[in-house]
């Protein structure tokens, strides 16, 4: 009982974890500050330039701020086709880790069995993984492309700096991988107990076709029992006994062979 407590609580913050994981990447979609770049090289007033995946923007210190969608879907880099992607099978990914969760809980109390409430929790489990991993590809390889333009001597565009977006996508997938990553320990040992608990194997013996006894193999120490047939176990005995009847009458007829006859003194026959 204090384990399958322990197994829910568990379970239960590894729900929540991984659903305030999804939550904060579901806000980055619809966060413009992927990117930011400071210039002051728009006339008259200084300004910022941001964009994410769905559009550019610009303000200016005023405060205004103008954004413009990108043109043309089939104009746009395969990077940005990938992510896009990659950003969105991550919420859908986290919606239905979300839903197979609460089914297979135990606090909940929605499934069947406890055997197919564990496989749906593990199954949740998974679910999670590989949203956290979806979002975890997005921004570190959105990050990494920013980090590379920045840091070449060649290109000549508006350098971008990392916006707020990435780093709390980072913190999402983050974690919806540590969340998932329990749940799915934890779910499965329930789901696969055979695999969790082995069990020691026997020794392997051999059997003679003369005696019919079994030996171990040289390096084990493990006793084995075999059942003797019992037409096999009255021959032993009977040959036991004849051969302990023939021992007795060897001792006996030493034991005649080693006495001598007692003669009686020379004086009492005269």
């Amino acid at each position: 009982m204090r384990q399958r407590t322990v197994a829910m609580y568990m379970e239960i913050g590894c729900f929540v974890s991984c659903l305030c994981g999804w939550v904060l990447n579901c806000s980055t979609l619809a966060t413009e500050y992927w990117v930011i770049s400071e210039s002051a090289s728009v006339v008259l007033a200084a300004g910022d330039y941001y964009s994410n995946l769905w559009m550019d923007c610009v303000a200016d210190t005023a405060g205004v701020s103008d954004c413009k969608y990108y043109p043309s879907m089939l104009d746009l880099p395969v990077f940005l086709h990938v992510c896009r992607a990659l950003a969105i099978v991550s919420v859908i990914f986290g919606f239905w880790g979300a839903v197979l969760a609460l089914i297979g809980m135990k606090c909940t109390k929605i499934g069947g069995s406890e055997l197919a409430n564990a496989r749906v929790t593990f199954a949740a489990a998974l679910t999670y993984l590989a949203s956290g991993f979806s979002g975890m590809i997005v921004y570190s390889w959105w990050g990494n492309k920013t980090r590379s333009e920045f840091v070449d001597p060649y290109f000549l565009e508006l350098k971008f700096e990392l916006g707020a977006a990435l780093f709390i996508g980072w913190g999402g997938s983050c974690l919806l991988i540590c969340g998932s990553a329990v749940l799915c320990y934890f779910s499965g040992r329930e789901s696969f107990p055979k695999r969790f608990n082995i069990t020691p194997r026997r020794p392997p013996t051999y059997m003679t076709a003369r005696t019919r006894r079994t030996y171990m193999l040289p390096g084990l120490s493990r006793p084995t029992t075999v059942i003797i047939p019992a037409s096999h176990q009255s021959y032993i005995e009977s040959r036991g006994s004849r051969a302990t009847g023939g021992r007795r009458g060897t001792q006996e007829s030493q034991t005649l062979r080693s006495v001598r006859p007692i003669l009686p003194p020379i004086d009492s026959a005269v």
